[in-house]
């Protein structure tokens, strides 16, 4: 009779392939399983759905930098295996979306810091490259009931968000209401300056998905002209669409790197010659018809936009002026009553973009834009799209 023998090598080489087959698991099974640790979410990154405990260390501002205190947002925090973890390498960031801002942001509740908390979201880069956990479902302090998830989300073109809530509950904005004039303007600056910053490539993608067609998931809208054309004939090529500056990039010199050249809350697609067209032309009434751009019109020293985008026009300026305030390294943008700014950092003007965003007030395109950026892009929102009464309030 003849006797195997297993050798143990084998036995430990076994023992690895079994212990790899259980650790690949969909998000599904995952989802059945002990919670993971920081470490393990870290290592997986997947994109998969699961659940993990840690200790909520910071507010993640960069790929690279955390807060531990003086908290600026409510967007994200950072969790480690370990409260006195300090090194970003090894924390997962944490978004925090706006149905769970007011229990989990780090500047509404600072409380939070130190404390274990479980959270349920995809498994992927956040602040990319880090690793992190987007779009959460479930998150809960240790010992505590769980926090329902939202109940809407904003994947799809064909929801229409409305933003966060308004009144006593609208979180997000909760150190900006009761404010008015130059303090409201401050507090929403602090609110809204906490964000995801894009490089200029990456705006393609970002504007694949903020500008889609809901008619059609393979096209993006045309800011000025309003056509419906393909994602992918995007370049410089007559006819392509390209990137918008609507806040124009010479005045003040914002160009395309990292920062207000490539914030997707003023860029938008266009035609190549309709943006050519428009130039760094400031905004007014007026002017003659421009090619390609059914009710547009342009003179020598500004541009009139179709009337259907007059408003969503109007408050991405007004967003750039309060997000860029000259302290972090970039220019202090203004707007002002004059249309012959040129290279300075203001556009203009002023109250004919008043009248525009009061004779067209935002509709479901512009606030799911707004939601998209803020969910998925950028991680901050235009104020003025979720309370356009606030413009008449800093700039009466």
């Amino acid at each position: 009779m003849s006797t195997l023998r297993i050798r143990p090598r084998f036995v430990a080489v076994v023992a690895c392939v079994i212990l790899v087959a259980a650790a690949v698991q969909t998000g599904a099974a995952r989802a059945a399983v002990t919670a993971l640790t920081v470490a393990q979410a870290i290592a997986l990154q997947d994109g998969n759905s699961g659940s993990v405990v840690g200790f909520v260390v910071g507010e993640p501002v960069s790929a690279t930098t955390v807060n531990r205190s003086g908290f600026a947002g409510d967007t994200a925090i950072a969790i480690a295996d370990v409260a006195s973890e300090t090194s970003s390498t090894t924390m997962l960031y944490v978004q925090v979306t706006t149905a769970y801002r007011s229990a989990f942001g780090l500047r509404s509740t600072p409380s939070l810091l130190g404390k274990q908390i479980e959270v349920t979201g995809s498994l992927s880069a956040y602040f990319s490259p880090h690793a992190g956990l987007k779009a959460p479902t479930a998150m809960t302090i240790s010992g505590a009931t769980p926090t329902p998830p939202p109940t809407t989300t904003t994947a799809s073109p064909t929801i229409t968000p409305t933003g966060p809530p308004g009144g006593g509950t609208d979180t997000y904005y909760a150190n900006a209401l009761g404010r008015s004039g130059a303090d409201l303007k401050a507090a929403l600056h602090t609110i809204i300056r906490t964000q995801s910053v894009l490089s200029y490539d990456g705006v393609w993608t970002a504007l694949e998905d903020t500008d889609q067609d809901p008619a059609n998931p393979d096209d993006v809208i045309e800011i000025y002209s309003g056509r419906s054309v393909p994602k992918s004939s995007n370049g410089g090529n007559p006819d392509d669409w390209n990137r918008e500056h609507v806040y124009a990039k010479s005045h003040g010199d914002l160009g395309t790197t990292p920062g207000p050249g490539t914030d997707v809350h003023h860029l938008r697609p266009e035609d190549v010659s309709v943006n050519g067209a428009r130039g760094n032309l400031d905004f007014d009434n007026g002017g003659n018809a421009v090619v390609q751009c059914a009710g547009c019109l342009a003179d020598a020293d500004s541009f009139q936009p179709r009337d259907t985008v007059k408003g969503d026009v109007a408050r991405m300026i007004f967003y750039m002026a309060v997000r860029y305030s000259g302290d972090d390294g970039f220019a202090d943008l203004e707007v002002n009553e004059s249309v012959n700014n040129g290279s300075a950092p203001d556009l203009g003007r002023l109250s004919v973009l008043k009248a525009w965003s009061d004779a067209d007030p935002p509709d479901a395109f512009e606030q799911r834009r707004n939601e998209v950026i803020d969910t998925t892009w950028q991680h901050n929102r235009n104020p003025f799209i979720d309370h356009p009464e606030w413009v008449d309030s800093i700039w009466p």
